[in-house]
This record gives C-alpha cells, structure tokens and sequence, in this order.
C-alpha cells in the first residue's frame, strides 16, 4: 500500500518524466511515436521509483526502452533539475513497458471473435467437483 507521500512523489516524477520524454522525442525530429508514462511506484524509502511507460506503434517499444534504458542517468540528471525545489534525492529509475494496453485488446479481440467464453460455453474447462 503506498503512502500518500509515496503517491505524491510519483506523481511528481510522472509529470516531470513525460515533459522529459516527449521534449527528446521532439527534439531529436522522431516522427510517428508517442511515449507516455502510465504509472510511477516509489518504493517505500523512496530509493527506487519503478517507472511504466505505454509505446506506440507497439512495435518500436522494445527498441525505445533500450534507448532508454542506456540513457537513464541522463534521464534522472535532468529529472533532478527539474524537481530539485522539491525533493532532496531523486530516487533510482528503473523502466519498463507496460503491457495492459496489449492485453485489454486481446480480450476485446477474444469476446469480437468465434473463441468468446461468454457466447460459446464449450470452450470453458468443465470441473468436476469432487
């Protein structure tokens, strides 16, 4: 359970990461791609805060966390600048992809299509109860 300090300090974070983020991707004249950051979770002794980022096109995502990932030094030096009135210590980034995106399209593909649970109760493993 995160406390409110915890939430406020992602939150923070999150913001400051997206001007980050998107102001490279602009600056750089990268067209057709759009980084978000979906959530920050700081550990509780706000040593590490776990960033999730949502890519599109989904193709480029593993290619774009690499890039990244091998700049994340970078990407928490300009951090501190920007939140250096408000926190004492930038906590470590570590990055990865969120996948929810992905996975609520499979489920709207799987309930669009003929393998739908809820219109063919077939495919659903009967149980025996014993």
């Amino acid at each position: 359970m995160e406390t409110n300090r915890q939430k406020k300090i992602g939150g923070v974070i999150q913001k400051d990461l997206v001007d980050i983020l998107q102001g490279e991707v602009r600056k750089n004249g990268v067209s057709n791609l759009v980084i978000s950051v979906s959530k920050v979770s700081v550990t509780s002794d706000l040593s590490v805060a776990t960033v999730y980022l949502s890519v599109f096109p989904q193709e480029k995502a593993q290619e774009t966390l690499d890039g990244i990932k091998s700049n994340t030094q970078l990407i928490k030096h300009d951090l501190a600048q920007r939140v250096s009135k408000q926190l004492r210590r930038v906590p470590n980034l570590v990055f990865f992809i969120d996948d929810s995106l992905d996975y609520i399209e499979k489920i709207n593909n799987a309930l669009k299509n003929q393998e739908n649970p809820i219109e063919n109760r077939d495919l659903l493993e009967k149980r025996k109860f014993q």
